[in-house]
């Protein structure tokens, strides 16, 4: 038998919010200058506008490794904070504003986003939401579509270790990701269906053509696709993390499933699906709790099962995949998110605690902000 193809490229898409630092809400209408002074020096990587202008959208060059898309993360997010900066803003990495009202944001004026509003609607307009994307190039179009329906089982703890969205408008939502709510508005997100071949994925993009619900397979939101433009699987389900070291731990942990599993399918070895009910159960499970979920537990003994005990074998079964891909340590950091929490519970520590101190709410939504603006300027100068 002929040794597999295990190498694997990279590549990290990140969507940020431009804030006020006086106020700490939301710049609805940010200086065009932010854009044109990251246009002149994004160099290999690519910068754009996102549906409501108070965003921008980082996307990194193709990567070879984890190490280099981490550094590539830090290069992306230096340049759109120092752009920033220069033209009076702040860079906010999480996936939801603590205190923003929709009401208040603007549509960017592009075609293919005024098309969205005018279909969707307040579905669109209330989009105030970011994510993050990681894309894994690997393998020919059917292992890829076969590892990415393998992958679904494992979303609901790559979603759970990157939750940063506990607020909306003001209030606690009650979630540690909140943007899955939001996002859920919308048609062709959540959860794919189990496709066993870049046949069967053809042909459900060829039906839903033919119905005119969509141009192309872009306008398929899952939570894990494969890419229109790349030779990769995009997953899409996890929220923007405002740390680096953890934005790196879930690129481990990605790649790393990849690999493994692309290891398994080479062998006719890929593990039977749970079935998709099950795994949108835990979906929703990490998106109210986070690293403090009990998962059902989909390795087979049932029942439900606190999210560390989940996460601690699958971090040894992948370690010598990590160790191939020079990411042990980022992968073991996984386990340090689940006991020290997410972005959404430092950020619900910190609003709660200011509440303690005397803050009113708005006093402490507002530590809130400068919170994450602190941590998502943390570490972006390193080299390393």
């Amino acid at each position: 038998m002929n040794e597999p193809d295990l190498t694997i490229t990279l590549g990290v898409e990140e969507e940020f919010f431009l804030v006020d630092p006086e106020t700490r809400d939301l710049e609805s209408d940010p200086d065009p200058g932010i854009f044109e002074e990251c246009e002149r020096l994004r160099g290999p990587h690519t910068v754009a506008h996102e549906v409501l202008r108070t965003q921008i959208e980082t996307s990194t060059r193709v990567c070879g490794s984890v190490a280099e898309a981490c550094r590539a993360v830090r290069e992306t997010r230096r340049l759109v904070i120092e752009a920033a900066e220069k033209h009076g803003a702040a860079v906010l990495a999480a996936s939801s504003h603590p205190f923003a009202e929709w009401r208040s944001q603007l549509i960017t004026p592009k075609e293919r986003y005024e098309r969205f509003a005018v279909t969707f609607q307040d579905s669109v307009r209330q989009l105030l939401v970011g994510g993050m994307h990681i894309h894994a190039g690997f393998g020919d179009p059917d292992s890829r579509i076969r590892v990415m329906t393998a992958l679904r089982r494992h979303l609901p703890l790559l979603h759970a270790l990157s939750t940063s969205s506990p607020f909306r408008a003001g209030r606690e939502t009650g979630f540690k990701s909140y943007r899955l709510t939001i996002m859920g508005a919308l048609p062709r997100t959540n959860l794919p269906g189990p496709l066993l071949s870049w046949a069967d994925y053809d042909r459900l993009v060829a039906a839903y053509q033919r119905m005119n619900f969509i141009q192309n397979g872009s306008e398929l939101w899952w939570d894990i696709r494969p890419s229109q433009h790349f030779p990769t699987v995009e997953m899409r389900i996890c929220d923007v993390c405002p740390r680096l070291d953890d934005v790196a731990s879930i690129v481990a942990l990605y790649a790393s499933l990849v690999r493994r599993l692309l290891r398994l399918d080479s062998q006719g070895l890929l593990p039977p699906d749970p079935p998709t009910e099950i795994i949108a159960e835990n979906r929703w499970l990490a998106q109210r709790y986070g690293v403090l979920a009990f998962l059902g537990d989909v390795r087979g003994a049932g029942g439900r099962v606190d999210i560390e005990d989940c996460a601690a074998p699958l971090v040894e079964d992948l370690v010598e995949d990590a160790r191939a891909l020079g990411c042990e340590q980022e992968l073991r950091h996984v386990l340090t998110i689940i006991q020290e929490g997410s972005g959404a519970d430092r950020q619900l520590d910190h609003f709660r605690l200011r509440r303690l101190e005397g803050d009113t709410e708005e006093e402490a939504l507002r530590a809130v902000v400068d919170l994450v603006i602190a941590e998502t300027r943390e570490g972006i100068e390193a080299d390393g």
